[in-house]
């Protein structure tokens, strides 16, 4: 146990950001940099070691919390990496990105606030990276297997670091034009700077992971050919087909899915643009859908300078307080959430529908419609009396995702089995109908968080190792079914 009393002598404390009118006019991480070492050791001092570690629950990759939060006290940096990397492949993606579900099922949590286990995360990774201690690991022989990963998300790249150290030949088709997936082109640069990504792929390419960007399986190649090449493929595309408002006014110009209008910010960072073909520049920006992705679409057309930003959410607000009855300890509670976004302005409608979409001459929105909601027999139905309209330039749907992507042919070519959800269905392995073909993270599990998608690309990995050699020792942290702590 880091200290016996840690808990009772200091405060929760969270990395400092930078004043919202500074990086507002930046694209670089909101945090203040350096601002967690001074203080890591004692936040890991809280920790309490407890006797059943139900953060080992929360996290679906079973993250040794207790154990690198002590090395973090101890400031022994090297032990904490090693503690940290042995059931999580890229922790600096999770310590930036992932809602921390660990954090809501941490024991101390239940009468005062939790550890800050992202935050003791993130200061371990970048030190180690900082110290040396992230270094290739080349398997010492070849098995002579090939595998194909289509996908380079979290998924699919943690399958693909995974199997290549198993000693198989991997290689990782992306269809974008560079490597990461919706880590490159779905997380804006304020939230994750892009060179963490980058460095993970020369040590992936150094320990002899391959990587085929601009080749899209079932357009570009076809899925029977890939098969074909390789012995076993892992299937980690993801779940990209958008949710859509099939309202009046949906084909007026200016409105587009979060996915259109995301990746272009980045790849003005990236130096594609000088500027973004999609930009809410001198906009009324309105935002369609509370989650992550909507807070997203808020930073970035703050940083691109829009004239106003207003966030609309159907669902009613969520409450500040876990709710005992509904999402007790040490279930993933939904709560109302501020997002660095958030703070950086804009306002947040609840309990609202948009109705229709009304434009100009040139067919160019310009008025949402929304009318309020409520619950009545258990449906959200409008309220009469309620509707209004807003100023609307520029609109972004970030309502979420449906599914893998159809429309390509993987799927049919492959000759795939859906569940009923629509997602690939797969077996205890992780395998599909299909011999040898595999799938991990949101292709197979719908959309979900990043450490789910890491945790069913490690075990995917396995499933894939297990069936090329007969055995594996390669760790699987969880099973299709898994949904642990964070249902």
């Amino acid at each position: 146990m880091a200290d016996p009393k840690g808990f009772l002598n200091h405060g929760r404390e969270v990395a400092k950001s930078r004043p919202v009118e500074e990086r507002v006019k930046d694209w670089n991480e909101v945090y203040v940099p350096g601002s967690l070492l001074p203080i890591i050791s004692k936040q890991a001092s809280r920790c309490m070691d407890c006797g059943i570690p139900f953060c080992h629950n929360g996290c679906p990759l079973g993250n040794l919390i207790p154990e690198w939060n002590d090395y973090a006290y101890r400031e022994d940096w090297s032990a904490a990496s090693e503690r940290l990397h042995a059931t999580n492949n890229f922790p600096e993606f999770t310590g930036r990105l992932c809602p921390a579900p660990c954090e809501s099922a941490c024991v101390l949590g239940i009468n005062q606030p939790p550890v800050t286990i992202k935050n003791v995360e993130v200061s371990i990774i970048d030190k180690a990276w900082e110290t040396g201690d992230v270094a290739p690991q080349i398997p010492e022989r070849l098995s002579g297997k090939t595998v194909a990963v289509i996908g380079s998300g979290p998924a699919g790249l943690a399958a693909a670091q995974q199997l290549t150290r198993a000693g198989h030949t991997v290689a990782v088709y992306e269809r974008a034009d560079r490597i990461g997936g919706l880590l490159r082109y779905g997380i804006p640069e304020f939230k994750m700077e892009k060179r963490h990504i980058n460095r993970r792929i020369e040590q992936m390419r150094a320990e002899g992971t391959r990587f085929r960007t601009g080749v899209e399986i079932g357009r570009d190649l076809k899925a029977t050919d890939l098969k074909k090449r390789y012995d076993a493929v892992v299937i980690a595309a993801g779940a990209t087909t958008a949710r859509d408002l099939p309202v009046p006014g949906r084909e007026l110009k200016g409105i587009h899915q979060a996915m259109e209008y995301l990746p272009l910010a980045n790849k003005v960072q990236e130096g594609d643009y000088v500027s973004p073909p999609i930009s809410a520049e001198g906009k009324h920006v309105v935002v369609i859908g509370g989650g992550d992705t909507g807070a997203d679409c808020v930073g970035t057309a703050h940083r691109q300078g829009a004239a106003s930003v207003t966030q609309l959410e159907i669902m009613p607000r969520p409450g500040e307080e876990r709710n005992p009855v509904s999402q007790p300890w040490p279930t993933f509670p939904m709560l109302y959430k501020v997002t660095s976004a958030h703070e950086e302005g804009g306002e947040r409608v609840y309990s609202v529908s948009t109705t229709h979409f009304e434009g100009d001459e040139e067919g160019n929105v310009q008025w949402l419609h929304m009318s309020e909601v409520e619950f009545v027999d258990g449906k959200l139905t409008p309220k009469p009396g309620t509707e209004r309209k807003i100023p609307a330039q520029l609109v972004t749907l970030a309502m979420g995702f449906t599914g893998t992507d159809r429309d390509n042919g993987l799927v049919e070519q492959f000759g795939l089995e859906l569940d009923e959800r629509g997602n690939i269905a797969r077996d205890a392995d992780f395998q599909t109908n299909v011999p040898g073909v595999f799938v991990a993270g949101d292709a197979g599990r719908g959309q979900s968080l990043i450490v789910w998608a890491i945790a069913e690309g490690r075990s995917a990995a396995r499933g894939a190792d297990r069936y090329l050699t007969g055995t594996s020792d390669l760790p699987a942290p969880i099973r299709p079914t898994d949904r642990a702590l964070t249902v």
